[in-house]
């Protein structure tokens, strides 16, 4: 399993445009992306601005069909102008979960 684990924090102020436009990813993923396994948000409970993705995928095509879909470009342009400092972004090979 593929996996990118993302920080993404937001200007003071616009925490709700950055979680809606991840949510409108989120809703994307749902719909369009069987190959995209999970896609999680989390925004942290301290500090409201800052947002951390975590996505799993069943291969490398699948990673980058999602990051170079229409959804992810729009999110871009929506984060933006409301991005405080750059995204980091983890892409890395999962090494163990835990099953139910």
């Amino acid at each position: 399993m593929i996996t990118i684990t993302a920080i993404i924090r937001s200007k003071t102020g616009h925490e709700e445009s950055m979680k809606m436009a991840l949510l409108e990813v989120a809703q994307h993923v749902n719909e369009n992306e069987p190959d995209t396994v999970d896609f999680y948000i989390s925004q942290d409970i301290n500090n409201p601005c800052v947002f951390t993705t975590y996505e799993r995928f069943a291969s490398k095509a699948a990673m980058e069909a999602h990051n170079g879909s229409t959804a992810v470009g729009i999110f871009f342009e929506k984060a933006q102008p409301i991005l405080d400092g750059d995204v980091t972004l983890v892409t890395a090979r999962e090494v163990s979960q835990k099953f139910s």
